[in-house]
């Protein structure tokens, strides 16, 4: 497939949907009872209608998704918002109990369906493997328990959203607070670290309880599964069968190797190029030889304006994409007091158009997240015409390639954001900095949850000596953090994924993995490398893991010869600016 055919997923119509009717409200449980009823209740007799049914349940699958999505957005672009507070609490307590318990009988309804392992559709296979997994882990008793896990999430995000720090009689924003971590006034850095510091430790107690909580909960749910913990539950639940927790293992083993001495290597000269006897903590985001940060854009419409222009640049169908989006307006990007903390890209498989939610203050890494949530947005909009609501969601290490490899392709364009010569050059060298930081602080968060769910009774003491045992472990030592230990024993509060996603964090280094190679390839043969990327988006989950890595022209590979490979690549580029 040409790149220039992929125009169809921007330009040709949605289908029409038949089974929910036009206008359909979703306010409580009884309004979609009927549909669930329906599909138990239906006799099914032939293969056309076995596929008949599996499109009716696509698409009501898809109509909850896409109401859950709504409620999600809104409540996390303002977290102060009550209404909408209530009616994403109205969802999570009231009709994902419900989705969740009927789903388990229509999952085994489809298992029995006439003729359901002859359909000729590519990755079905790999559905009927999963629900069929799905149904050997799922107990009615953890339906509660996810609804109050689920709650506690949102508490999370509501006590994170609400932070904030003054600085020169303004309030500022964690993210807007962070732009300042970059000054090149050392007093000021150290000003605003002790401030973001202190205010994470006023919150403290209060997320550490929440945490415990949530972790006797998780724990509680794999015991009613059978599972002896947690992790094996999660890996379960997430259908990872393509490598086992034995290999993330290996995967923190290799980067301490590989990774770490490198951290190392670039900490001594960040220290040496900053004229600093000690390198401390309010030390590692400014530029290192002293200048100024680099400032990306003015504006959030600065920003995807712009965006939009690389994009473009790139090929002109992605660039349509976030064009497509804008006209939806799909976007919320700046950084305000009682918006909810991270990014991310929510796929709306019913509109076909994603949205991107991010906190952006103007800096690289807010231009890098654009990049990387972009990536997410093309995914979904290449698997938009796919045929059932399950072959558009892909495991969490294909999503994650398609976002990194677009951060490491899109450079070429960067220009359009930095048409100073030496800012373009700084940029680069900055991000591909932050791209080999990456891996030693996946290998951390992952392996703390390893730890933690191995663990599931460990006191907050003992869970604080493993975060700073692990934290050790992948850090170079070249950082000074003598009287901030305190900070330091809380630092793991800011990763979001540790309190709403558990687990779904090793994708991240895995997806960096391949996407240096996919970036490696595209230094090779651009146009080559961008269709086999998009043609390995446009299988959704219609193929494995491994299969959609090597139709990208890359391996799905986490050995210590192959990160060693990868890492003397991205030293060489960097050597190269």
């Amino acid at each position: 497939m040409k790149i220039s055919d992929y125009q169809i997923f921007i330009t040709e119509k949605q289908a029409e949907f038949g089974f929910i009717p036009s206008g359909f409200v979703l306010e409580k449980w009884e309004d979609v009872l009927p549909y669930f009823q329906s599909l138990l209740d239906r006799k099914v007799d032939t293969a056309e209608e076995t596929q008949q049914w599996l499109r009716d349940r696509s698409e009501l699958n898809g109509v909850l998704e896409e109401d859950m999505a709504w409620r999600y957005i809104k409540m996390t672009c303002d977290t102060t918002d009550e209404l909408a507070g209530k009616r994403f609490s109205v969802f999570v307590d009231e009709i994902q109990p419900q989705v969740s318990l009927f789903g388990n009988h229509l999952d085994k309804k489809m298992l029995q369906l006439p003729d359901i392992g002859k359909i000729e559709e590519k990755g079905l296979d790999i559905h009927l493997k999963n629900v069929q997994q799905q149904i050997e882990i799922f107990r009615e008793e953890n339906i509660p328990l996810q609804t109050e896990e689920q709650n506690k999430a949102k508490e999370y995000s509501n006590i994170s959203g609400a932070m904030g720090i003054e600085w020169e009689g303004r309030e500022l924003t964690m993210p807007q607070a962070g732009v300042l971590l970059q000054s090149t006034d050392r007093e000021i850095r150290k000003s605003v670290y002790e401030k973001i510091g202190a205010r994470r430790l006023k919150d403290a107690d209060t997320l550490e309880e929440l945490f415990s909580g949530m972790v006797e909960l998780r724990h509680k749910m794999a015991l009613h599964a059978g599972f002896a913990n947690f992790r094996d539950y999660a890996f379960a639940a997430m259908h990872r069968s393509d490598y086992s927790p034995a290999d993330c293992k290996k995967f923190h083993d290799a980067v301490e190797k590989c990774v770490v001495p490198l951290i190392g290597e670039m900490a001594v000269i960040r220290k040496q190029n900053l004229g600093l006897e000690t390198l401390r903590p309010y030390d590692l985001a400014v530029e290192e030889n002293g200048k100024a940060p680099l400032k990306a854009f003015e504006s959030g419409k600065d920003l995807l304006e712009k965006g939009k222009k690389v994009f473009s640049k790139l090929n002109p169908f992605l660039g349509d994409c976030l064009e497509a989006m804008d006209k939806k307006c799909h976007f919320d990007l700046e950084s305000r007091k009682g918006k909810a903390p991270g990014g991310y890209n929510y796929p709306l498989d019913l509109s076909g158009f994603p949205f991107i939610f991010m906190n952006a203050s103007s800096t690289l890494r807010d231009m890098v997240t654009l990049m990387h949530e972009g990536g997410h947005a093309v995914h979904s909009i290449v698997t938009r015409l796919l045929p059932f609501n399950f072959l558009k969601h892909t495991p969490s290490e294909v999503a994650e390639l398609a976002s990194m490899s677009m951060e490491l392709m899109s450079m070429d364009h960067w220009n359009i954001y930095f048409s100073d010569a030496e800012d373009l050059r700084r940029a680069k060298k900055e991000h591909l900095s932050q791209v080999i930081d990456t891996l030693p602080w996946v290998a951390t968060i992952d392996a703390f949850q390893h730890w933690l769910y191995e663990n599931p009774n460990h006191s907050r003491e003992e869970r604080t000596a493993a975060w700073l045992d692990i934290s050790n472990r992948f850090s170079s030592g070249e950082v000074d953090y003598s009287g901030y230990e305190k900070f330091r024993e809380i630092q793991w509060h800011k990763q979001l994924h540790l309190f709403e996603v558990p687990f779904y964090y090793i994708e991240y280094g895995m997806a960096q993995l391949g996407a240096i190679a996919v970036w490696r390839n595209f230094k090779k043969n651009p146009e080559k490398a961008l269709g086999d990327y998009l043609a390995a988006l446009s299988l959704g989950y219609s193929a494995g893991i491994r299969e959609v890595y090597e139709t990208a022209g890359v391996k799905f590979d986490f050995s210590e010869d192959y990160i060693r490979e990868l890492m003397d690549f991205v030293r060489s580029e960097m050597e190269s600016l």
